[in-house]
């Protein structure tokens, strides 16, 4: 059995829906994040030493990191189609989707979370315009413009194709779910139409509705 370790207001959705669509038997612990420093519990450090999700336990194997969950899960379940055929063009765009969803896609996002939460965060009054100047200048001259650039990218791929990988759904469509759904959340998905498009039809997907029912939905507000 896999067990899924699973925090809320995190990443860890990608992973139940890719055990889903591979239909492997897996169970959720849920755990809940400190409701001042929106931190994970220190309980998850007894799971894996970094104390964070998603991370997973099969027998006497646990792996954390969501690449690094996704490479098993597939490897666990082959042969399968969520993962193309090696030597494929299609392989190629799956192994790239597969690394920049992490490694390019959610440095960026990130960066959004903690320039929009630090005008909010407790300081003296008069330093209170000062942060939210800086915050407003970092978005407006650096953070934005990158998302921007990595959406724009991202909808030109899915103008010549109907998934990421190629012309049939695979894992590099669930682990790029999230950052997206992240950028819906906060309106950034207005003029990406095939990127809206493409959500919809990931969301869709029976594997993704049984994983709203079992796991609840999924939190993207960390204001």
């Amino acid at each position: 059995m896999i067990t899924v370790h699973h925090l809320e207001k995190s990443r860890s959705h990608r992973v139940l829906w890719l055990l889903e669509e591979l239909g492997l038997e897996y169970e959720i612990r849920h755990y809940q994040r400190d409701s001042k420093t929106m931190l994970a519990p220190k309980s998850l450090a007894k799971v894996h030493p970094l104390g964070k999700s998603p991370v997973i336990a099969h027998a006497d194997v646990v792996v954390a990191e969501t690449g690094a969950i996704f490479e098993y899960l597939l490897e666990l379940a082959a042969p399968t189609e969520l993962r193309p055929q090696n030597g494929t063009a299609a392989a190629r765009q799956f192994v790239f989707w597969l690394h920049y969803a992490e490694g390019s896609l959610m440095p960026p996002m990130l960066l959004k979370l903690v320039f929009n939460r630090l005008p909010k965060q407790p300081m003296p009054f008069f330093v209170k315009p000062v942060a939210k100047a800086i915050a407003t200048a970092a978005q407006d001259s650096f953070i934005n413009p990158q998302l921007h650039k990595h959406l724009g990218f991202i909808e030109t791929e899915l103008q010549r194709q109907s998934w990421l990988a190629g012309e049939q759904f695979s894992a590099a469509d669930i682990i790029m779910s999230f950052p997206l759904q992240a950028c819906r959340a906060r309106q950034l998905l207005d003029d990406y139409a095939q990127i809206s498009d493409w959500l919809q039809r990931c969301e869709a997907r029976p594997a993704w509705q049984r994983v709203l029912a079992r796991a609840g939905q999924l939190v993207l507000d960390f204001s």
